[in-house]
């Protein structure tokens, strides 16, 4: 399961957790403009804007987790099991895979605006990358720094919703995420007061308080809440150092812990990486299960007119910085 947000101070911030029980060769990956894509049913794009976010590299083909291109729009693919379906080939629409779909939009939109334009003839197809890398079950998140959408494809179409909150999660669908914030507008960052009964000597004994209720289990609708609630109310200076550091704590807010949620044969998911990206700037921060130090890597300083990816292994040790 994943979360993504956007956080926005004088710069617009982008970024998501992968959670899982296990991680691909997930890498920091730049594309170029002239790295040519080649698409399974929508023909061929040569050239196009630079793209960095968090993919794994199959056959010299970026499969992106996560991204954001030179322009600052962004766009995440997050587990939507049960309920994401892929149609037959449309004579008359742009017929895209799955796993081409952030790549489709990053190469040539520049904005949520020109996406919603390609999202009306688009149509996502039943075609897996390979035997080995069969379809996933995802639905997307599209923002930039003046709106964001959720993209899914479901049996009875192609759905896109507005996202005034700025955060996915995965299941139910978006509009009962959504919905199910109707439950929780009780919730404050100020301490309550007695509604109980003006007969009972009630009192705040502590601090926070006023988020009494806000659910703190792991589960994806419960996620969504708690990072909607700590996004709508975060507040940072307006550094990088701080909006970026604001980020994090963010979607920290709902890390997973190994041992917190027990698959199938031992198996425990936790939050494998957590990204967060300068849209502005076009720098991609992140770290990991085992490193919680923050490492970053700025597209700008590629050759962005180059034709071959530019790809960064992860740093996945624990770095300590000893003070004595």
């Amino acid at each position: 399961m994943c979360t993504a947000a956007t956080y926005k101070t004088k710069d617009f911030y982008f970024g998501r957790t992968l959670d899982y029980e296990f991680s691909y060769v997930d890498e920091v990956t730049v594309t170029p403009r002239n790295f040519p894509f080649h698409f399974r049913r929508a023909g061929d794009v040569p050239s196009h804007y630079a793209i960095i976010g968090m993919a794994y590299v199959v056959d010299g083909y970026p499969l992106y987790y996560d991204a954001v291109n030179e322009k600052g729009l962004c766009m995440a693919g997050l587990n939507f099991v049960g309920n994401a379906a892929y149609m037959d080939e449309r004579e008359g629409k742009d017929n895209v895979t799955q796993f081409e779909f952030i790549p489709w939009i990053l190469s040539q939109c520049a904005s949520v605006a020109q996406a919603r334009a390609l999202l009306g003839k688009i149509n996502l197809v039943k075609i897996p990358f390979s035997d080995e890398l069969p379809l996933a079950q995802l639905h997307w998140m599209i923002a930039d720094k003046r709106e964001a959408v959720t993209v899914e494809s479901m049996k009875d179409g192609l759905h896109v919703h507005d996202n005034p909150v700025g955060v996915l999660t995965n299941n139910p669908p978006f509009a009962e995420q959504m919905f199910a914030l109707n439950n929780y507008m009780h919730l404050s960052v100020k301490n309550p007061q007695n509604h109980f009964s003006d007969k009972l000597p009630l009192h705040a004994y502590s601090r926070g308080m006023g988020a009494i209720g806000l659910p703190g289990d792991l589960s994806s609708q419960s996620r969504f809440v708690r990072v909607a609630f700590v996004r709508q109310n975060s507040v940072s200076a307006n550094t990088e150092e701080a909006g970026v550091s604001q980020f994090f704590h963010i979607l920290n807010s709902v890390d997973q812990q190994r041992g917190c949620c027990e698959l199938d044969g031992g198996k425990y998911e936790i939050t494998i990486f957590t990204s967060c990206c300068n849209a502005d700037k076009g720098i991609y921060y992140y770290t990991t299960y085992d490193n919680h130090q923050i490492t970053a890597v700025d597209m700008h300083r590629e050759r962005l007119d180059g034709d071959t990816l530019v790809r960064y292994p992860l740093v996945k040790g624990e770095q300590i910085h000893w003070q004595n």
